[in-house]
């Protein structure tokens, strides 16, 4: 391996209204993948943002192939050669998908967007993510968050640069997207790229990573050989000996609460919208959980959306327990009914980022914090908030803190808490772990089978496998928009899940 090193960072601070990042150093080397690791709100994406000129540190020095370096925008660290891949997707929603790869790089003739050189272009960056057989024409909002993530990535390698920044670039990916991706980045370490992959997946450390460097609390606490670490050891620098005590939130550990015997909350009658979703039919029963298995690109969240009443089905219908057909035509109407929905999204489709916890919390139970429905009984709202915020333990600074200043897993649990407060009958979960560390995630398994238990019939989809299969009762897979498989807990393994995904990619439309 190069031992050139191409960035050095040298003791980065940062503080808000308390530190967050503390004498940071990290090397990335010339044709290494450097992993780094750590729980939400360890500073990892502080220290990203310093890196690709988003966020002015406090403290510190960076030097990029040993000259000072210093970004005051992201443009400016673009230009410098640091391309960075951000878990919050930087896409432009109403272009297509091959004027959001090449944005103000755009090939011309005679001053005229040369749109057939564009469509070849895209195309052959599409194909280097797997995504080759998406139409470069495709406006970037019909695309689900995971194709959004190859769609980004792929932008990012088809500039010059000398060091590629990949924060949870796996969050939203399913495990073939996953392979195809880490082949290519295996590309270009070969090719003497230094690459700084953020991650809080532990299995992937062995499978993509030379080195890794773990943060907590703001401070690294090593760097060393991915190789000489094992899953006990980082367990312990990044969340403490306590993450590696069984326990029932304990995500392998397997579900045995909850079934449909106490009859079928949800009815899910031939929904088909378009390509998307064709045909899909299922049921959930009270205090049972379901879990959305497939590809990206399957129909997952589609079929979400349509039980939501977010899109209105070409054919098919909705309904709750024994009662007639559902006419949900917006989310009001399914919250109205008892449906809540977690979207896959949270910063764009969930939370309103610059209004505090206290507000996000409330926002489906207006009713319960307000006086005769006019105004809002501020007292109310904050003892409200306050014990949802203690009962799923949602760490920041506050209530009155802005939900977008907090880490990705406090974001999810305060979206999380929202339905809790709202009782749903049915709950729907998109992702519901992406993007978080270990600790949150078991918080957040724990506080679904707490629901289940309860009676709410949840509906899961996940990009892991081993998520679905640790938490749900039973698991129907999708592939091109179809139900490909329906499968008990006796009756599912990894190897047959995925065969299920794989069995409907070559049907014709």
């Amino acid at each position: 391996m190069n031992t050139d090193i191409v960035l050095a960072v040298r003791g980065l601070s940062k503080a808000y209204a308390a530190p967050v990042l503390v004498g940071a150093d990290l090397d990335v080397r010339a044709g290494e993948v450097h992993a780094l690791m750590g729980a939400n709100g360890a500073g990892k994406s502080t220290l990203v943002r310093i890196a690709c000129g988003l966020t002015p540190a406090d403290a510190g020095t960076m030097t990029l192939a040993g000259t000072p370096y210093a970004p005051a925008s992201r443009r400016a660290a673009d230009d410098a050669g640091v391309q960075v891949v951000l878990q919050e997707l930087n896409l432009v929603a109403s272009l297509s998908v091959a004027e959001n790869l090449f944005l103000a790089r755009f090939p011309h003739r005679f001053g005229v967007i040369d749109r057939a050189t564009l469509h070849t272009r895209a195309r052959q960056a599409l194909d280097a993510v797997g995504l080759g057989d998406l139409d470069p024409r495709t406006p970037v909002h019909r695309l689900g968050v995971g194709q959004q993530q190859l769609v980004e990535i792929a932008a990012a390698l088809t500039r010059e640069c000398r060091v590629l920044v990949l924060d949870e670039p796996t969050a939203a990916l399913g495990a073939a997207e996953v392979s195809r991706l880490f082949g290519h980045i295996r590309r270009l370490r070969e090719q003497g790229l230094g690459i700084l992959y953020i991650t809080h997946r532990i299995d992937e450390i062995a499978r993509i990573a030379d080195r890794v460097t773990v943060l907590r609390d703001g401070r690294v606490v090593d760097t060393r050989t991915a190789a000489s670490f094992d899953q006990d050891v980082l367990l312990d620098l990044t969340v403490g000996p306590a993450a590696r005590e069984p326990s029932e939130a304990s995500p392998t550990r397997a579900r045995t609460t909850g079934d449909g015997d106490r009859g079928v909350a949800l009815h899910v009658h031939g929904l088909s919208r378009g390509h998307a979703v064709r045909d899909v039919s299922f049921q959930v029963g009270v205090g049972e959980i379901v879990g959305l298995s497939g590809l990206v690109g399957s129909g997952r969240t589609e079929t979400l959306r349509l039980i939501f009443g977010a899109d209105v089905p070409d054919a098919g219908h909705v309904s709750l327990g024994d009662g007639p057909p559902l006419r949900l035509r917006s989310p009001a109407d399914a919250v109205r009914a008892g449906i809540g929905l977690l979207p896959e999204d949270r910063r764009t489709q969930a939370l309103l980022l610059t209004q505090p916890v206290r507000a996000n919390i409330t926002l489906a139970a207006m009713a319960r914090v307000s006086r005769a429905r006019t105004w809002i009984d501020a007292g109310r709202e904050t003892q409200v908030a306050s014990a949802l915020a203690t009962r799923l333990d949602v760490r920041g600074h506050g209530l009155e803190q802005a939900a977008g200043t907090l880490s990705g897993g406090n974001q999810q649990k305060a979206v999380l808490a929202r339905w809790l407060l709202r009782d749903c009958a049915v709950l729907l979960v998109d992702e519901p772990t992406r993007g978080i560390d270990i600790g949150a995630k078991q918080a957040i398994h724990e506080q679904l089978r707490e629901l289940a238990a309860r009676g709410t019939a949840l509906v899961v989809v996940s990009s892991e496998l081993e998520e679905l299969m640790a938490i749900c009762d039973r698991i129907v897979v999708l592939a091109a928009g179809r139900v490909t498989g329906t499968f008990a807990r006796a009756d599912w393994s990894e190897d047959v899940l995925m065969q299920a995904a794989f069995a409907g990619q070559g049907r014709p439309a």
